[in-house]
């Protein structure tokens, strides 16, 4: 998709402007059949030149296309440093316009293979030199950076303020006659944009990875790991947006993740040389040719893990055309292998099987009762075993295959754990507080593997336990840089490999992320919790939260001055694209499903358990209810 030549989208003037116009640049706009051109701002129309149909690629890259103007004879220095802002928010091939704002000997050098991203708009240079002798001008950068993005495409937020120095000098062109101009020599390092530009150049994708927890029959698990591509052609590489998210599954996992994942993909994995594309063929069938040491190094259950893991890694990429197969080919286009959906049972995204059959909450007596998940109200009914015995309990967990219960006792300080059968009155309990403790267990979070994990919060020793397939002796997990902090509530991922943690700190809860870390020791195997990141870095106190998918949490908080809200975020720190929930008052428990399409629920001091399906609005579930659970 594009257009032959330049269009003037803002017109340069050699005086300061004191606003930066966002948005002053041509754009080219696929509409049904045919190309429609548009400017914003104060720009005029081209007047000259030809335009030319082309075809958009298929799946995902059907978007506007920005172009940047280049710096025009005797462009002021605010000209020149508003032209390379707007550049860097633009499509054009390897960055080239933004090049021309820099002097050659920077143009070299730059690299904008980074992207700092600032809290809303990218702000208005300010002029800040000092003593004009002629020789060089000064602008400065300044604004709330919120996160970065690095070479992996991976988020990370910082907070905190942000400040770059712009200093432009006059360099000569290289022609005998050329003029000397304004050029900037000290650009930063990546691109800098704002946050409504970086959500309008990027899409969020998961990329897929096994869980590294045994040998090499239990990489069956895959891992969602999170990452940004360019919603369009990436200026850098050239690729497009499938061949981008392919090429970062190559690339291997994040570094974060790096120690709890591996990936079938041996080293030095990349697409055959040349390939920019990856358009999506007949019967929805992906071809993915690798280069010769790809193809030479792999086997066929190497090759299907592999095609397992792009499988699942383009699901959400391609939501316009769904991607049934993917079939990986050898440099000369000849098959490896093939992975259709249908035959990938045997691939569990998140450890997560099947969508619950029930979903889970205390009645108005505090014992555990279930409703089915279709249901749009009550009765409810006794969870067999541990329901039918009419304990009173706090809270409680199900395993994620829903045939066996855990919970909190009344009193708070033990755990118990039993089959959810019809007519068993029996239960363990495997887990109790040290004697004289004040505070009581967190609810309980089961993983896919069948291991219980929870928070003792007793504080004389706040500490996270771990309970191997539900029992035995009760392990102490290790929660690395905790700080003054102490672990509140948890939820574990359905693959065992992430844990949003709830941390009280300075008397308010922030949710981080951590990673789960496994080694083999000659006392057995050591589980540890490292890596803690922010996961809801806007939100100044959190109330409560649930995993929401394989990247995704739903989360209730407030702001700073805010009032209550309930939000998606990304596991990542970034805010989900479905962003906040319709207002539900007071919440003070929530809970979600792995599962597409499962309504999410929460307790409210005003209305007990309330419901909200897919599209629709919040419905109330029970009147009298508490501790909505799904399994998990």
């Amino acid at each position: 998709m594009g257009v032959e030549g330049h269009s003037r989208s803002r017109k340069h003037t050699n005086t300061s402007r004191t606003v930066r116009a966002r948005g002053l640049r041509a754009v080219a706009l696929v509409a049904g059949a045919g190309l429609l051109l548009t400017a914003t701002g104060c720009g005029s129309m081209p007047d000259h030149g030809n335009v030319q149909e082309v075809k958009a690629s298929p799946q995902v890259d059907t978007q506007v296309r920005v172009y940047s103007v280049p710096p025009r004879p005797g462009d002021a220095p605010r000209a020149i440093v508003d032209g390379f802002m707007e550049a860097m928010t633009s499509d054009d091939p390897g960055f080239d316009t933004a090049r021309k704002y820099l002097t050659r000997e920077a143009s070299k050098t730059w690299n904008p293979g980074s992207t700092t991203i600032l809290d809303g708009a990218v702000p208005n240079p300010a002029d800040t030199t000092s003593g004009h002798d002629g020789g060089s001008r000064t602008f400065r950068i300044s604004g709330e950076r919120i996160a970065e993005l690095d070479k992996q495409s991976a988020y990370t937020p910082h907070t905190g303020a942000y400040e770059q120095t712009l200093r432009l000098v006059k360099e000569k062109g290289p022609g005998k006659k050329d003029s000397a101009e304004w050029r900037i020599d000290s650009p930063p390092q990546g691109l800098v944009l704002g946050e409504s530009d970086f959500q309008r150049i990027f899409r969020s994708v998961n990329k897929y990875y096994f869980a590294s927890t045994a040998g090499e029959s239990n990489l069956l698990a895959l891992v969602a790991d999170p990452i940004y591509v360019r919603k369009r052609t990436d200026p850098q590489t050239r690729l497009d947006p499938v061949a981008q998210a392919v090429k970062a599954v190559m690339d291997g996992p994040s570094a974060w993740l790096r120690k709890s994942v591996r990936s079938r993909f041996p080293t030095k994995s990349a697409l055959r040389n040349g390939t920019k594309s990856l358009p999506i063929g007949d019967h929805n069938s992906l071809k993915v040719p690798l280069n010769p040491e790809s193809a030479n190094a792999v086997n066929q259950k190497m090759c299907t893990d592999m095609a397992a893991q792009l499988l699942f890694t383009l699901q959400d990429l391609t939501s316009s055309t769904r991607i049934d197969q993917v079939e990986m080919q050898r440099p000369d286009d000849s098959p490896l292998c093939k992975l259709h959906k249908n035959n990938a049972a045997d691939y569990v995204a998140g450890g997560v099987v099947a969508a619950a059959s029930y979903q889970y909450f205390l009645d108005g007596e505090r014992r555990l009762v279930r409703v089915r998940s279709t249901s749009e109200s009550g009765p409810a009914e006794p969870v067999p075993g541990i329901g039918e015995q009419k304990l009173t309990v706090r809270s409680a967990g199900i395993s994620r295959d829903e045939t066996v219960a855990a919970a909190v006792s009344d009193s708070g300080h033990e755990m118990y754990v039993a089959p959810m059968t019809a007519g068993r009155d029996d239960y363990r309990t495997p887990y109790r507080s040290e004697k004289g403790a004040r505070e009581t267990l967190s609810a309980p979070s089961w993983d896919g593997m069948g291991d219980l994990w929870f928070a003792d919060r007793d504080q004389r020793r706040p500490r996270v336990v771990r309970l191997v397939d539900g029992g035995g002796t009760a392990q102490e997990v290790q929660v690395e840089r905790l700080g003054d902090g102490y672990v509140d509530s948890l939820r574990v991922s359905a693959d065992g490999v992430r844990v949003a943690l709830l941390i009280v700190e300075k008397g308010r809860k922030t949710l981080k992320i951590g990673r789960v870390e496994r080694t083999r020791t000659a006392a057995g195997e050591k589980v540890m919790i490292v890596g803690l990141r922010p996961a809801a870095p806007q939100m100044e106190d959190v109330t409560a939260m649930s995993w929401a998918g394989q990247s995704r949490l739903v989360v209730a908080g407030r702001e700073a001055g805010g009032v209550q809200q309930m939000r998606y975020v990304r596991t990542d720190g970034s805010s989900s694209a479905e962003g906040l929930l319709p207002g539900a008052n007071q919440v003070t428990a929530v809970a979600a499903s792995d599962a597409e399409g499962a309504a999410v629920l929460a307790q409210t001091k005003e209305d007990g358990i309330v419901r909200l399906p897919p599209g629709a609005n919040w419905k109330t579930l029970v009147k009298v209810g508490s501790m909505p659970v799904y399994p998990g």
